[in-house]
């Protein structure tokens, strides 16, 4: 059992305050109005269920791999879909402000984390704070390829 000491309390504090300036920060104000925005594209939304039924048939047919008869057809039709709902401008738009809110949190964690110790791992997903010689990664102790 923990108990709640003031130097805990100060720091939960200094924690909730990050989190509001983060929530009050323009790259979350751009995120949030790109995530509306896609939300209200009637487009964007045919767009992606179809992708996502496509998605349904490439996975069956992945099953069995170039011996299923539809094998090229359905992967065909999959990176056409793909390709046709990324170069939608809603889409891309909301990918690109969902990139920067996530380098943004990477950033904050790569900063606390080097903060306590150059030694802690903090799994940012982002291959510049690996290469940066942060010894982030997926904390899956290097089986995917990763400096940990």
């Amino acid at each position: 059992m923990k108990i709640a000491t003031l130097e805990r309390i100060e720091i939960l504090d200094k924690a909730e305050a990050l989190a509001k300036m983060i929530v009050e920060s323009d790259v979350a104000d751009e995120y949030r109005r790109a995530f509306w925005r896609l939300k209200q594209d009637r487009r964007a939304q045919q767009l992606t269920a179809r992708f996502v039924k496509l998605k349904e048939r490439y996975e069956e047919v992945q099953r069995f791999g170039k011996y299923h008869p539809d094998y090229r057809d359905v992967m065909k039709e999959v990176r056409e879909a793909k390709r046709e709902l990324d170069l939608h401008e809603t889409v891309a738009a909301f990918k690109e402000a969902e990139k920067a809110m996530q380098e943004l949190l990477d950033e904050i964690s790569v900063l606390i984390g080097k903060a306590v110790s150059e030694h802690v791992k903090v799994p940012t997903g982002n291959p510049y704070f690996l290469s940066a010689g942060c010894s982030g990664g997926c904390g899956a102790g290097g089986s995917c390829g990763c400096r940990t």
